[in-house]
């Protein structure tokens, strides 16, 4: 995904001129970038403090949006699982994909109406984007527990006969049932030592019932056997099992319990199934409306710092580009020459882009003679939609 850059600069006699200036400079020795008018609404200034407030307030918000725009992308990536790799189309905002979006950017009247301060729009956006972080918290934690069940019994159904759901193997015809006197035993016998076993079983104790011994199962390593003896024994049977690595397994034949086990499975897979559909469609939407959220925190950035900057009455205009692949430096060095006459401070005697501004800036943001912020939609790690 795309990296773009949001910069602002004061308006020539009009704003095209402006706009004018930047494509004809990146223009020069091959295009640096793609450039593309950044439309503001006439938002409420305020005064001098409560933009300087705001420009913190706002560095603030823009970190917290960007994060949980990358939670629930990344949440939707790890929902869609085996089809992960049609993430990025699912990434889509306003009813289009995220380039488009940005490129054409139109302030949402509706949601957030310009008659309102800058700091009741900051509320109304802070506010929309916890509630999705609050509802992705209790949506996540009842799907991953759904999952997390539902693999835990799938993997209990394949594991190793030592530890796996026996349900799917044993029959009522392996047991000895309804009798007061004699049970019958699974012991999880190791194939190397399945020729001890057959030698041993019936001298282990007293009271086993001879050539009661079955292989009833076997996997890579190990082998289910059957064992039937005088319940009076067990205990004994077991300890001696334990002294010859015979593993007997805890296991009672409880037909009813059985097929209970064995709908459980059904159930949590269909309940997932069933959740599935409507988590997606949530997450997508969510999706959209947190990342429409943060570009318009984007917006009230850059038109509270280029009032700071440049002062009133209010006579700028918003850009984005779009670098081209290996030339951010050039593209730098060319935005540094256009507009190193706005504060050559910036300049003279240091690297730009290193200098942070307490107070305007903050936040530890790159400072350049322009107000410049980086946009960058690579909002879910690569390696990650390719898993």
């Amino acid at each position: 995904m795309a990296e773009f850059w949001l910069i602002s600069a004061p308006g020539d006699k009009t704003c095209q001129q402006t706009f004018d200036k930047l494509n004809n400079a990146t223009a020069k020795n091959n295009v640096l970038s793609t450039n593309y008018k950044f439309s503001l609404p006439d938002l409420k200034v305020g005064t001098l403090d409560t933009l300087v407030g705001l420009s913190d307030d706002l560095g603030k918000l823009d970190i917290y949006c960007e994060s949980i725009t990358k939670k629930v992308a990344g949440y939707l990536g790890e929902v869609l699982d085996d089809q992960r790799d049609k993430l990025q189309e699912n990434l889509i905002a306003n009813g289009v994909d995220l380039n488009t979006y940005l490129t054409r950017f139109q302030w949402d009247l509706a949601k957030y109406p310009i008659k309102q301060s800058l700091r009741n729009i900051t509320e109304i956006i802070s506010k929309q984007v916890s509630q999705i972080e609050a509802d992705l918290r209790v949506k996540s934690t009842a799907y991953n527990n759904l999952k997390g069940s539902l693999q835990n019994l799938e993997r209990k159904a394949t594991g190793n006969l030592i530890t796996r759901y026996l349900g799917d193997i044993v029959k009522k015809e392996h047991f000895v049932l309804d009798s007061e006197y004699l049970v019958t035993l699974l012991v999880v016998v190791q194939k190397s030592f399945l020729h001890d076993w057959k030698g041993k079983y019936e001298s282990l104790t007293d009271m086993i019932v001879p050539r009661s011994s079955n292989t009833i199962y076997e996997d890579e390593e190990n082998c289910l056997c059957t064992v039937t003896m005088f319940r009076r024994v067990e205990d004994e049977f077991r300890q001696k099992c334990r002294e010859n690595k015979f593993v007997v397994r805890d296991f009672t034949y409880n037909a009813d319990e059985l097929e209970a086990g064995k709908n459980e499975i059904k159930k949590l897979d269909a309940d997932k199934k069933k959740q599935f559909g409507p988590l997606v469609k949530w997450l997508k939407v969510n999706f959209g409306e947190c990342f429409t959220a943060w570009v318009h925190t984007k917006a009230l950035r850059v038109f509270v710092e280029s009032v700071l900057r440049y002062g009133l009455p209010v006579n700028f205009q918003a850009m984005l580009l779009l670098p081209q692949k290996k030339n951010h430096r050039r593209l730098r060095e060319e935005l540094n020459r256009l507009y190193e006459h706005l504060d050559n401070t910036a300049m003279a005697g240091m690297d730009a882009g290193n200098v942070e501004i307490p107070g305007l800036m903050g936040m530890g943001v790159d400072y350049y003679p322009y107000v410049f912020y980086k946009i960058d939609l690579e909002l879910v790690d690569s390696t990650a939609m390719r898993r």
